[in-house]
Parts: structure tokens; sequence; C-alpha cells
């Protein structure tokens, strides 16, 4: 009987085809842990670049609306339009709305009941109720999210906010009737826009202390950000808006657009711009104005709903969103064209709008 030169195990002689594959084997085992790390890691990524386009997550967009007269909140879908629920903010006369840059928190100010709702965004739902003082009418983020700013206009006052814990940090005495905040670019500096004395005050953010008066004109309301790094805002019981160089903290420039203008939104029309947006109620219409501080001039006039009020652009600066105090509806404007692409019922008395891109 001849001997068998193969490899024996207590199973018995290997065939041909196991002998081969055993061979393989102790190759496999003189390759160093490290390459065969690499190369499962490659097997991984190849597996995660065939993920299916479907399975992609879209971003999330919503356009939030102040009832005032509803006392609720309604949200936007951002891309269709459609209304996907309401939001009790559980108080009254909801007036002002702030979302943080993540979108998971909204802030609503309640003018009757003097409180600060917080809502889940995700829920959908307010979790938190936050006594400020008497008439609480705007609020605005600061530029790191951290704090809420609120305008009591009862008490004359600014309370701050912790957004994480949701507690009151301290308050800041102001002038009379605060309606309007905006902060600087770098953070530095807070506008406050106080009625009864028909000025901006500026406050030093890092020491709470007021360093200027800023006579502005009749009934100083809303205040906003430029583009160009200038806080612009409207005189809602004249017929002008105007702009406030940082630089100087002085009033720079101003312009008539009508009766009672109420907010400003920036936008481009194709690549003309950036133009601010300022819904003026007295008119019915969006008054288009060129965002030049040394050039500001009446671009154009679009028709709207009825009393229009509150107003927010999307980051592109191609959609505007204007809310109408009477009509109780929303209007999406195409800045591209001039022409209001969606109208969107919502609920009674909106009076402010925000939208989030996600």
């Amino acid at each position: 009987m001849g001997t068998f030169r193969g490899r024996v195990d207590r199973r018995g002689p290997l065939s041909d085809r196991q002998q081969r594959e055993s061979r393989a084997m102790e190759r496999t085992r003189a390759v160093p842990a490290s390459l065969i790390s690499v190369w499962a890691l490659l097997a991984l990524a190849g597996c995660a670049e065939v993920k299916p386009k479907d399975q992609a997550l879209e971003p999330r967009t919503r356009i939030y609306v102040a009832n005032e007269s509803g006392n609720s909140v309604t949200v936007v879908d951002g891309t269709t339009f459609q209304v996907i629920g309401t939001v009790d903010a559980r108080n009254h006369s909801t007036h002002d709305l702030a979302v943080t840059r993540d979108g998971k928190w909204l802030f609503a100010t309640n003018l009757a009941s003097g409180r600060l709702s917080v809502i889940d965004t995700d829920a959908m739902e307010t979790v938190a109720s936050i006594a400020t003082g008497t008439r609480t009418h705007v609020v605005t983020l600061t530029n790191d999210n951290r704090h809420a700013w609120v305008c009591n206009i009862g008490e004359n006052n600014i309370s701050i906010i912790d957004t994480k814990t949701f507690r009151i940090l301290g308050t800041i005495a102001v002038g009379k009737g605060p309606t309007g905040l905006a902060f600087s670019r770098d953070g530095q500096f807070a506008y406050v826009s106080n009625q009864g004395d028909k000025a901006v005050e500026v406050i030093e953010t890092a020491s709470h202390r007021i360093i200027k008066t800023i006579p502005v004109g009749t009934n100083p309301h809303f205040l906003i950000l430029g583009p160009d790094g200038r806080i612009w805002g409207t005189n809602t019981g004249g017929t002008d808006i105007y702009v406030i160089d940082p630089a100087t903290q002085d009033k720079v420039a101003s312009l008539n657009v009508g009766p009672a203008p109420q907010q400003i939104a920036f936008g481009f029309k194709g690549l003309q711009g950036p133009n601010a947006y300022v819904t003026v109620g007295g008119l019915n219409k969006i008054v288009v104005v060129n965002a030049d501080a040394k050039n500001l001039r009446i671009l154009e006039q679009i028709d709207v709903g009825q009393r229009p009020n509150g107003a927010w652009a999307n980051r592109e600066g191609t959609r505007v969103y204007a809310v109408h105090e009477v009509s109780n509806d929303l209007r999406v404007i195409d800045t591209g064209t001039s022409q209001v692409i969606a109208t969107v019922p919502v609920g009674r008395k909106p009076i402010r709008v925000v939208y989030h891109g996600g």
C-alpha cells in the first residue's frame, strides 16, 4: 500500500481541494493584522457608499407663525407650504418668536400673560412657561444661542434667560416701552428700541451697561442685524426705516416707506441685492428697498394681504415669508420674481414669523 503524502487530522486525509484551501489559510495567517484591518475598513466604506439615495434624510425646513389672538403657533412645512400642526402656547397673546440654531427649541413671548413659552419643536409641544415680566413683547437669542433676551414693555426691562436650563439669570433696566432688540455682528452690543423714548439704547453685553441713547423717531419698533453689519429698524408710529452704524453708534440713514412700517427681512432678486423687504401695514404692501445705507431708495412694491406685520427670509434670500394680522394668512414671496407663490391660512391675528432651514 502506498504512502499518503498529504496532511492528516482526526477526520482522516484531506482531499486535493481541502489541501489548496489549507495552504491559502496558511498564507492568510502570514498577513499582518494591521493590513487586514485596513481591508476591513475599506470593505465597510464600500458598503456605506451603496446606501440607497431614498434612505438619505432630507433637511427639515419649518416656518413658525405666532398667532396673537389664537394663543398658538402654527407650524408650516417650508418645502410644501402645508400646515403640519398647531402648538398651544399655554399662555395668552402669543406675540414674538425665536428659534435656536439647531432648530430644537422655539421661544414664544406672550403679551397678556407676561410669560415666555418654550416649545419642543420635535414634539410640537410647550414644555415650559417662564414668568419674565409685564407685557412680554420680543425675544432675541444671543449670537451663541446661550441666552434669550426678552423685552418686558410693562416693566421697562430685559430678562436674560439661559436657553438650556430655562432659568432667568438677571434683568437689565432700560428705557420706556422696549419693543425691539438686536445684537451686533460681534455680539459686543445689544440694541433696544424704546417706544416711549423715541430712541434706541446701546447696551454693552459684557457689562450690561447702557453706553449710548440714539434718537430715531416716532414709536421705534423692530430691529434686525443687516447683511452689512448695521442695525436696521422701523418706526411703526411714523413712516420710515432707519439704519444705525455700530462703528459710530449713530443713526446714519433713514427712508420714508409708508405708514406703519413693521418688520424687515433681507433677500436677493437674482444678482441684485441684498434688498430690504419692509412690511408696511398702512399700505398692505411689502416695500423693497436697496439695502445700501449710503443709497437708500425704493425699488418696487409688492401687493400682499391685509395688514402685513412679521417678515422673515430663508438663508439664501430667495424667499420672504410675511404674515398678515387681518387676512389671517402667511404669504410666501419669490424674491426673484417678486410674486406671491403661496398663501397659507394660519391662526387668528398672525403677527410674527420665523423660518428654520434644517
